[in-house]
């Protein structure tokens, strides 16, 4: 009988999920014009479910300081206080309300991961453009770091440049992006290599359009597709990196709100049948997964097949 319940609580959650997504992309459709309404009637229920939990996430980050009841860093009660009407998801082994640390786990977990994102993006895309379209030595000497930065484990690596240099945001921010960087470089080089042969770069070079110019104007144009696909599949694997260190203690350091670090916190309420730790890890795996449904909707349109 408990199996049963169990899979009907999943069944109706998927279901919820589903009619959520068909109601999100109707309201898209009715409120877009042009490509965009093309684009969004053409999107499968999950992509419109990923970008309504996308859509929420962001809105929460932004206005988390007038969404959270109380502040981030407020100690408002006894330790452990369990679910009641003054704090929704109780209080953390601190005894700071458990649903602003959440509110607020968003805008920190969530922004730090884009950041590093993004600074990975900038630096392995530039540098994977260029040693494609430069070659020689350039290349070689490019290629040959990027192999021995990948030949260690990530994890690992990461935790060692922590110890050594500290855990502050800035440190994690250009430990992971650097690290991540490399992944990114090698998909830019791979796919710059196959643009750069084309007749509209050859004729490019001799109308004497400089580097910069030609990585800009010529190859990026025609390499954005796939960059753009993997910057939501390294957004996740940089998130849930984020997470897993905060998790091990040297990720976002404490009072700051992360949902890696809250669930190291609160582990101890799981012995007692407490689900409160489990809902800063169910943020990041919700997350996870809308932004891997939204990523699989643009790969396919990149792919250019059809239904």
């Amino acid at each position: 009988m408990a199996v049963f319940l169990t899979l009907l609580k999943i069944a109706i959650a998927v279901a919820a999920a589903l009619a959520l997504g068909w109601l999100f992309r109707w309201l898209a459709v009715a409120v877009t014009r042009g490509e965009v309404r093309k684009a969004l009637r053409t999107a499968p229920v999950t992509a419109s479910f990923g970008m309504l939990v996308i859509l929420i996430y962001l809105v929460v980050a932004v206005f988390a300081p007038l969404i959270a009841p109380f502040a981030e860093r407020e100690v408002v009660g006894g330790q452990f206080l369990p679910w009641d009407s003054a704090h929704l998801l109780g209080t953390d082994n601190l005894g700071r309300d458990m649903l602003s640390r959440m509110i607020y786990g968003a805008r920190n977990t969530v922004g730090v991961a884009f950041a590093t994102t993004a600074l990975s993006f900038i630096v392995g895309s530039f540098l994977g453009l260029l040693a494609a379209t430069t070659g020689g030595w350039l290349d070689q000497v490019l290629s040959r770091i990027v192999d021995i930065l990948m030949a260690i484990p990530a994890l690992i690596f990461q935790l060692l440049l922590l110890t050594i240099f500290g855990t502050s945001i800035l440190t994690l921010v250009l430990v992971i992006a650097t690290i991540d960087s490399t992944r990114v470089f090698r998909l830019a080089r791979s796919v710059a290599q196959n643009i750069v042969v084309m007749d509209y770069i050859e004729a490019a070079r001799l109308r004497g359009e400089g580097l910069v110019r030609l990585i800009v104007r010529e190859i990026l144009p025609n390499a954005l597709a796939p960059l753009v696909a993997e910057f939501g599949l390294r957004f996740c694997f940089v998130f849930l990196a984020i997470s897993a260190l905060s998790f091990l203690g040297v990720g976002i350091q404490p009072p700051t709100a992360d949902w890696g670090s809250m669930v190291r916190e609160n582990a101890t309420l799981i012995t007692f049948g407490d689900i409160t730790p489990l809902l800063p890890a169910g943020a990041i795996a919700l997350l996870t997964v809308a932004v891997n449904f939204v990523v699989d909707w643009q790969l396919h349109r990149a792919s250019g097949l059809k239904e």
